[in-house]
């Protein structure tokens, strides 16, 4: 470099210097903002999110943590059974969001569900209220209390019929119910003895008590998200999708019970 210089004629080196001046004299450019930045500045009205009966406390503190970081964003949570909400989003209620319990009923949304992915799992246990008054140890005793499961058509339906076939296990149920709530529900009024409900659904509670069946690992089910086609507010609907995904969204799952896609 130094060689260089020393070889320059005097108009170069003036030159050099009236360039130099010239990027002295230039203002700072200003960062561009961030595509996060620019993304939380034009979020903003309602995203209506329809999720699974078990993701109720879960997708509450997400919604809070969300719109922690969106405040011009409402979130509008529907919950219910996932054979239900697919139902009444191919029919066209006004959804943005969709999280199912299994993938099945995100299957049946087909092209409306854009780009699903799974962001949790759960298994199985037996509801029973605290205490364990019929004193339930397994699948087996189900058939001699009275018993509510979800209808096959529900998510938590199907993954009971396949732990009780896997168990060779028969049960008259009381009742077959449209989502898991309703099958908690039974169980915390006593008007069932006990209930086939998710692992995440007994937890922190204090009026009813889950029992871990055997071979409960083997029957898992995946959660899957995904943000809809027709989508009344598509920016915010990506939003939640990818803030459920993010690592905050991720801890607030592990925190209510549920597993690892």
């Amino acid at each position: 470099m130094h060689r260089s210089l020393r070889r320059s004629t005097a108009v170069g080196i003036a030159a050099l210097a009236l360039a130099l001046a010239g990027c002295a004299n230039a203002a700072p450019s200003a960062p561009a903002p961030s595509s996060t930045d620019a993304a939380a500045d034009t979020l903003d009205g309602e995203v209506s999110v329809y999720a699974a009966a078990s993701l109720a406390g879960a997708f509450d503190e997400i919604a809070t943590a969300f719109t922690a970081e969106h405040p011009d964003v409402t979130v509008v949570p529907v919950y219910d059974g996932s054979s239900t909400l697919v139902t009444q989003i191919l029919e066209g209620a006004p959804a943005d969001v969709f999280a199912s319990a299994d993938e099945a009923n995100m299957d049946k949304a087909g092209d409306v569900a854009v780009d699903p992915e799974l962001f949790a799992s759960n298994t199985l246990v037996i509801a029973v209220p605290a205490g364990n008054p019929k004193g339930i140890a397994d699948l087996a005793d189900l058939a001699d209390v009275t018993t509510v499961l979800c209808a096959a058509e529900v998510p938590c339906g199907a993954a009971s019929a396949k732990l009780l076939d896997a168990a060779g296990v028969s049960i008259e149920a009381a009742s077959l119910e449209q989502n898991v709530t309703a099958v908690l529900t039974k169980v915390e009024t006593d008007e069932a003895d006990a209930g086939l409900v998710y692992a995440t659904d007994v937890i922190g509670r204090d009026d009813v008590e889950g029992v871990v069946p055997d071979n409960a690992d083997d029957v898992v089910n995946h959660y899957p998200i995904a943000a809809l086609a027709d989508a009344p507010n598509p920016d915010a609907a990506q939003a939640f999708v990818a803030f459920v995904l993010s690592d905050a969204g991720q801890a607030i799952l592990a925190e209510f019970g549920f597993g690892k896609p």
